[in-house]
C-alpha cells in the first residue's frame, strides 16, 4: 500500500504495519520519515533495534534467522534493512518475499531504498513491497524549484516564522537543491527573526549562498581527479562551519548516480544512452566530468563508496565510532584517484 508523508503520520497514530518501506534520494525527507517510524515503534514498546546494511557480501541468512528468533532483550523490536544500492539480488528478493508472506510477530521491518526507477518497480520483490497488504510503501519525491517556496513557507510556519515575499524568494534561491541546507538555515533564522517576522534584510545578512556552490565545486574537483584541490575545498567548508550532513548529501547523491551509471555501462549500454536515461538527463557540460570519473573507476568501486557514505552517515548520527570528517576526506581522496592504505576510511 502506498502512502505519502502526510498519510504516514496519520497511519502511525492508528497502528503499526508489519513492514514499512521508504524509497527516495532526498536525504532530509527520507531521514524524517524514518524517524517518524522509529518514534512510533518506541511508543509501541519496541526496545530493541537491529540494523542490517546490504552490501555485496551481505548474508541474507541473517534476515531469515532474525525472523525466526525471539528477541533477547525486548518483547517488541524494530529491524532496519538498508539497501543503498537498491538491488537485493535473487537471494535478497526471496528473503524479502518470505518476510512479507509471514512477518514475525512483535517485529516491525523498516526497509530503506534509494529511488526506484520504472524497471526496478516492476520486479517481483519491489511490487510486493509496494502492494502487499503487510507493507506500507512511502515514496519520497524531491522538491523541485517550483515547489520549494511553498515547502519553505510551510517549514517556516512550523517554526512560527512568517516571511515576506521577497525574503521567501531569496531564501528559496539560495538553498535550491539542498533541503538539508534549507533546514539548517531555517533553524539559524529562528535566532534572528523579530517577533516571528522574516524580512529580506535578515535573509541577506544571515543566509550565505557560498556554501552551496562550494559543495558543488568540491564534487567537481573530486570527479575531475584533483585530490589536493578537493581536499582544500573540503577543509575550507569545515572551517567555515558547513555541517558534515550537507557535504555528505552532495557527495552521496553524486556517487549514487555514478554507481547506477557504472552498472548500466557494465550491461553494454552506450554512454550517451546512459546519460540520456538519467532523470533529469545529464547536462552537456557535465558529461565530460562524469565520463572521466566513470572511466577512472569500476562499478564495484562506486558501490564501495556508496557503502562508505552510509557508514559516514552513521558516524554523523553517533551510531558508529570515528570522525565523519575523516571519512569524508578519505572518500573524496579515493574518488579523486588517490590510492589509500588498506583500512583507511570510514569503515574502521
Amino acid at each position: 500500500m502506498k502512502l505519502n508523508a502526510a498519510q504516514l503520520a496519520r497511519q502511525l497514530t492508528d497502528s503499526l504495519a508489519p513492514v514499512y518501506v521508504i524509497s527516495g534520494d532526498e536525504a532530509l525527507l527520507v531521514g524524517e520519515a524514518a524517524d517518524q517510524i522509529r518514534a512510533a515503534c518506541r511508543r509501541d514498546g519496541s526496545e530493541e533495534r537491529l540494523v542490517f546494511h546490504v552490501d555485496r557480501g551481505f548474508d541474507w541468512g541473517q534476515l531469515h534467522d532474525t525472523s525466526h528468533s525471539l528477541s533477547l532483550f525486548a518483547q517488541k523490536r524494530l529491524v532496519e534493512l538498508r539497501i543503498p544500492g537498491g538491488k537485493p539480488g535473487d537471494e535478497g528478493a526471496r528473503a524479502i518475499l518470505a518476510w512479507l508472506d509471514s512477518p514475525p510477530p512483535d517485529t516491525t521491518l523498516l526497509v530503506s531504498l534509494p529511488k526506484l526507477d520504472g524497471s526496478a518497480q516492476r520486479t517481483k520483490w519491489a511490487k510486493a513491497l509496494i502492494d502487499h497488504s503487510h507493507s506500507r510503501f512511502i515514496q519520497i519525491w524531491p522538491v523541485d524549484a517550483q515547489q520549494l517556496p511553498g515547502w519553505m513557507r510551510e517549514r517556516l510556519a512550523a517554526e512560527g516564522i512568517t516571511p515576506s515575499a521577497e525574503a521567501l524568494d531569496l531564501l528559496s534561491t539560495r538553498v535550491e537543491g539542498n533541503l538539508l541546507a534549507a533546514e539548517q538555515e531555517i533553524q539559524k533564522l529562528k535566532l534572528y527573526c523579530d517577533a516571528g517576522h522574516l524580512d529580506l534584510e535578515t535573509v541577506q545578512r544571515v543566509v550565505a549562498d557560498s556554501a552551496r556552490f562550494d559543495v558543488f565545486s568540491l564534487v567537481d574537483a573530486m570527479l575531475q581527479g584533483q585530490p589536493e584541490h578537493a581536499l582544500r575545498i573540503l577543509l575550507g567548508l569545515r572551517g567555515e562551519g558547513v555541517e558534515a550532513p550537507v557535504v555528505l548529501w552532495a557527495l552521496a547523491r553524486e556517487v549514487r548516480n555514478l554507481a547506477s551509471m557504472a552498472h548500466d555501462l557494465n550491461r553494454q549500454i552506450p554512454l550517451d544512452r546512459v546519460f540520456a536515461s538519467q532523470r533529469p538527463p545529464v547536462w552537456d557540460k557535465r558529461k565530460p566530468v562524469l565520463g572521466q570519473a566513470l572511466q577512472r573507476h569500476s562499478a564495484a568501486a562506486w558501490d564501495q563508496w556508496l557503502q562508505a557514505a552510509q557508514q559516514i552517515d552513521e558516524q554523523i548520527k553517533g551510531q558508529r565510532p570515528g570522525s565523519s570528517w575523516d571519512g569524508l576526506s578519505a572518500m573524496v581522496l579515493a574518488v579523486a584517484g588517490v590510492r589509500l592504505p588498506l583500512g583507511a576510511g570510514p569503515t574502521h
